[in-house]
């Protein structure tokens, strides 16, 4: 996708040992970069403008036997199956969308998450129009006419073929139905898979616990089924959307849905311990409230200490690397015009004059956005670890270090490569054969 960018696709296993798998695996590739001389980048946003880095979370639910619950039915009895465990899945993802969000919440995913390359901050369901359609056939009661034109009356015992290959082409979507499995696409490419499967399994669980007090219960089961299916289409049907999840109408659309757009990490983490939330983990022996608490605490924290660690490394860059080199360069352009001029030599200095001008200007600009840096990094540090520092971070601490980071970039553009202290991307990304 990008120069030195590489992809890794495990083999599928259960989720603990892939979890587990998947730790060693990162771990591996920096042990085995540093023994060849190189770095591996794992952070989501190493390089503006440029391809970040993220995880695909292929997840399935299957019994003790083998049987993959979201597998399309040939028979009345897996139709039923997986139209039931299907409306599970979209009822826990709309039902807890702050859940699913949280999991993949950080300070570099922040980063990635609403780029045009990764999904946006909303989360959404992809199922496909073909799939879509024949849940909305089941809600309705009315004929499906499918890819193959034929007539059919799609409902809990019947359902039409539904080929792979038609599954799998919304490659914007967050959460993608693939044929067999859902694609969860928002995490983050540090992130361990433990957190995002946790939240997935703990609320298709309680879907599922539900589902089965109600029709336990029910003196006409087909008759139930039917119902339930019918319902939670018609009740949870906002979070299924095949469209272009990167477009700024999906944004307007999904507001109007009513879907959550939790855009930065503090937005999110702040519903961690809800009272739905709270009440979800402990009702499935996940996380008793103080240890949703302190999670939630631990959470806060990464997000201040990593923007603080930030914030300090980038002004130590610009005051003791950066200016330095550019103040280097304006004496050199400054004395060469000087001597020009000196030496009675009628020449054009304009361009070096310019860039006098040009990068004195940056380097005074640079100056100031450096005191304002460090005075909103001063007061985010004043506010301790949680989420009120979390919020000053976001909105004070990295819109300084927005600017900021723009005066080095001009700077960068300007000067001449020997005296640029620093790697270019060119070099960082093209020198890796």
């Amino acid at each position: 996708v990008a120069p030195a960018q590489h992809e890794l696709a495990p083999v599928f296993s259960t989720t603990n040992i892939a979890t587990d798998q998947n730790q060693i695996m990162m771990e591996v590739m920096k042990k085995v970069a540093t023994k060849h001389g190189l770095i591996c980048l794992l952070h989501e946003k190493p390089f503006a403008g440029v391809n970040g880095s993220g995880k695909h979370n292929n997840w399935s639910m299957c019994t003790d036997t083998g049987v993959n619950l979201l597998e399309p039915g040939s028979n009345p009895y897996d139709n039923a199956q997986f139209l039931l465990f299907l409306c599970a899945v979209i009822k826990g993802v709309d039902e807890y969308q702050d859940l699913l969000r949280i999991s993949v919440a950080s300070a570099s995913n922040d980063h990635r998450l609403g780029a045009n390359e990764a999904p946006p901050a909303i989360v959404s369901m992809f199922l496909g129009d073909e799939l879509t359609e024949v849940l909305k056939a089941v809600e309705t009661g009315s004929i499906y006419i499918g890819h193959k034109k034929v007539n059919v009356n799609v409902g809990v015992d019947v359902l039409p073929p539904l080929p792979k290959d038609t599954t799998d082409r919304n490659r914007t979507s967050p959460f993608a139905f693939t044929g067999n499995k859902f694609e969860f696409r928002m995490l983050g490419s540090t992130f361990s898979v433990a957190g995002p499967n946790i939240m997935l399994n703990t609320v298709v669980a309680e879907e599922l616990s539900g589902f089965a007090d109600e029709l336990e219960k029910a003196d006409d089961f087909k008759a139930a089924l039917n119902a339930l299916i019918k319902r939670v289409i018609s009740e949870h049907k906002r979070i299924v959307f095949n469209g272009n999840n990167y477009s700024e109408e999906w944004v307007q659309e999904g507001a109007a849905r009513g879907l959550l757009n939790l855009k930065t990490t503090p937005d999110a983490l702040a519903l961690l311990s809800s009272d739905k939330n709270v009440a979800l983990f402990e009702k499935h022996g996940v996380f008793t409230k103080e240890e949703v608490e302190s999670r939630q605490e631990i959470l806060f924290e990464s997000y201040t200490k990593t923007l603080s660690i930030e914030a300090l490394t980038m002004l130590d860059m610009v005051r003791k690397v950066i200016s330095p080199a550019v103040i280097g360069y304006v004496k050199e352009l400054s004395e060469t015009a000087l001597a020009i001029k000196s030496a009675g030599i009628d020449a054009d200095v304009s361009i070096e004059t310019e860039l006098v001008k040009k990068l004195s200007a940056l380097l005074s600009a640079a100056g100031r956005h450096s005191e304002n840096l460090t005075a909103a990094l001063l007061k985010a540090r004043s506010l301790g670890e949680g989420e009120i520092a979390a919020n000053c971070y976001r909105d004070d601490v990295i819109p300084a270090m927005q600017l900021l980071r723009s005066d080095a970039d001009l700077m960068e553009e300007l000067t001449a490569k020997k005296h640029w202290p620093l790697p270019t991307y060119t070099d960082l990304l093209y020198s890796v054969n």
